[in-house]
């Protein structure tokens, strides 16, 4: 133990120590570094006369090029590497493909060789730019980017990626092709066959109206003309508050009495279903639309009807929209007050669909991923509007005829902010 404590001593004390070892060999005078045949590429700074390990990083030391020495190497449209000797930049000969020893992906010439920098960034720290050419702490050149290494639709926190083949294939990802559809869907609601004994007053005090006014119509007494008037318009207004459309009151403008089906129900004739829909849902339904009808009184019968209106009015407790929608009764089945569940179909016609497993909602934003081809995947931020039995109604973000991601999104979401957060996309 004594022995080994002095030999240590022993070599501080002589002014060629380890410590004096590193640093004399970190910072070679200029000459040598000319001379020398070997440095770090992780540390430019550290060169050697013979082949070895890095003292400060332990990488394999790599031959140094001669000053101005054409590579006649290209770089990998992924890494953009423009460090020396670097795993991912390759020899190619002119018209020559090949594939990247890291991601699989066809190689091209260095972007934006002769394209327009807009900023360098620190290759160890891509968080640190400068809008001019400079060296870092160690030594290393900011890299420059390029115009053509902004995407137009970029989108912030998120890098377009790379996905080969082979990962591709691990992960299960999926694409589809973004078409027009013919978009149809179901609204379902639950509800009950109407008992509205005050719609129904509502509607025999209109009719009532009605009558008198037409029996006043000969009348010389122009004030006996303005009091049926008045009659009639504050009947129809009341309907109107209670739900009814123009087209249902004027359908009861002709009828001899007012409709008992409110009242009675009975067979022979139809009834009403109340159907509540959300707030969210409301300019999905409209009348004319056809609604099936189950009750569990009834496993497995349907009964179909026709959406006549919708209220005007939406119910501030539970943000919902009364639908009346009329069904024939013959065999007296539906009973006033039974319970119902009732299914809408709608039909919002031909647009440009987006498949819904595609969409990534984060509450703030809608991003889905784009194959743009060679495994390339870009990100980009799309508007939405219905959601139709298993599609999106496509309002921008996405071309007719491009590919979107259906599968793995969540895998593909962490590599492209994985690479944003490493490349410092701004």
């Amino acid at each position: 133990m004594i022995k080994k404590i002095f030999i240590i001593a022993g070599l501080v004390l002589s002014g060629g120590g380890l410590a004096g070892y590193f640093l004399t060999r970190g910072h070679a005078p200029h000459a040598a570094h000319q001379t020398a045949g070997y440095h770090c590429p992780m540390h430019p700074s550290y060169t050697s006369d013979k082949p070895g390990d890095c003292p400060i990083c332990g990488m394999k030391l790599v031959p140094i090029e001669p000053a101005g020495a054409a590579t006649g190497k290209q770089i990998c449209v992924l890494h953009k590497c423009t460090m020396a000797h670097c795993k991912m930049e390759l020899p190619l000969i002119p018209g020559q493909t090949v594939t990247c020893p890291i991601c699989g992906t066809h190689t091209a010439p260095a972007a934006g060789a002769t394209g327009k920098i807009l900023y360098y960034r620190n290759p160890m720290n891509p968080k640190a730019t400068s809008p001019v050419p400079m060296k870092d702490s160690m030594g290393m050149d900011y890299v420059p980017v390029y115009a053509e290494d902004v995407s137009e639709t970029s989108v912030a926190g998120q890098a377009s990626t790379v996905i080969s083949a082979q990962k591709r294939q691990l992960i299960g990802m999926k694409t589809e092709v973004v078409a027009r559809r013919r978009l149809k869907f179901t609204v379902r609601a639950s509800g009950s066959v109407a008992y509205d004994p005050e719609l129904y007053n509502a509607i025999a005090e209109h009719h009532s109206a009605m009558v008198a006014r037409d029996k006043v119509k000969d009348s010389p007494w122009p004030d006996v003309h303005e009091r049926a008037e008045a009659l009639v318009r504050a009947a129809t207004l009341r309907l109107r508050q209670l739900g009814l459309s123009e087209a249902q009151i004027g359908a009861f403008t002709g009828m001899e009495s007012a409709p008992e089906n409110l009242l009675l129900g009975g067979s022979g004739g139809t009834v009403w279903i109340y159907a509540q829909i959300y707030e969210y849902e409301i300019s999905q339904v409209r009348p004319g639309q056809q609604a099936e009808i189950t009750t569990p009184a009834y496993p497995g019968r349907v009964f179909h009807g026709t959406v006549k209106a919708v209220d005007p009015n939406l119910s501030a407790e539970t943000r919902s929209l009364r639908v009346r929608v009329e069904v024939p009764n013959p065999d007296g089945l539906l009973k006033l007050e039974m319970f119902v569940n009732a299914a809408i179909k709608a039909d919002l016609g031909t647009k440009l669909a987006l498949p819904e497993a595609a969409l990534l909602d984060s509450g703030e934003r809608k991003l889905v991923f784009v194959e743009l081809g060679e495994g390339r995947i870009e990100p980009r931020e799309v508007r939405v509007g219905s959601v139709a039995d298993g599609y999106y109604e496509l309002l921008s973000g996405v071309r007719e005829g491009e590919r979107v991601v259906t599968t793995a999104n969540f895998f593909i979401d962490s590599e492209s902010r994985l690479k944003s957060a490493l490349s410092g996309k701004r």
